[in-house]
C-alpha cells in the first residue's frame, strides 16, 4: 500500500501495515465469508493494490478494517470503499463509524474526485455519501447501493476501472 500524508485518525484506528494482513483477512472472511468473492465489488479489489487501509484495534488486536481502492470513474480520479469489516465481538461499538470516518479524512488530502462504495444509503448518509445512478460498475449491482462522497467533483457518471 502506498502511505499518503497521514490524516488524523480517530483513537483506536491506525493505518494498515504489512504485519496486519493476515489478521485484516481473518476478519474480512469471519464478516463476509467466502460469498464476498461473488460480489462486484470483489470483481474491482481482486486486480487492484489497495492505495491505504486502516485497522481498529483492542489490546493490540486487529477488530475491524477497511482498506480504499484507487480507481476511475468516468475520467475522475477516485477511491473505492471496503470492504468495511468489524469482529462480532465489537459490533455495535462505532468502530464501523470510526473506520469510514478515517477513509474520509485520507480522502480528503489525496487530490481525488471522491470516494465511491457499494452500501446502504440508511448508514452512508450520515457521512455525506449520496446515490450515484449514473456509475456503471464491473458487474451486476443494486444500483441503490452505489453511493458517491464528492471531494472535489461533486457527481460522476461513467465506468468504474481500477488503476494498478
Amino acid at each position: 500500500m502506498t502511505q499518503a500524508a497521514r490524516p488524523t485518525l480517530p483513537d483506536a484506528i491506525d493505518v494498515e501495515t504489512p504485519a496486519d494482513a493476515a489478521a485484516v483477512e481473518a476478519v474480512v472472511s469471519a464478516a463476509f465469508g467466502p460469498g464476498r468473492y461473488a460480489k462486484t465489488a470483489e470483481r474491482l479489489r481482486e486486480t487492484a493494490v489497495p492505495a491505504i487501509g486502516f485497522v481498529a484495534r483492542d489490546a493490540g488486536r486487529v477488530i475491524g478494517s477497511v482498506r480504499l481502492w484507487p480507481i476511475v470513474v468516468g475520467e475522475v480520479p477516485a477511491l473505492f470503499l471496503g470492504p468495511i469489516a468489524v469482529s462480532s465481538d465489537s459490533r455495535k461499538a462505532g468502530i464501523g463509524a470510526d473506520l469510514v470516518a478515517a477513509c474520509i479524512a485520507h480522502a480528503r488530502t489525496s487530490g481525488i474526485g471522491g470516494v465511491l462504495l457499494v452500501g446502504d444509503l440508511a448508514y452512508f448518509d450520515r457521512f455525506g455519501f449520496a446515490p450515484a445512478p449514473d456509475v456503471i460498475l464491473p458487474g451486476p449491482v443494486d444500483r441503490r447501493r452505489v453511493l458517491w462522497l464528492g471531494v472535489t467533483v461533486e457527481t460522476v457518471s461513467g465506468t468504474v476501472l481500477t488503476k494498478r
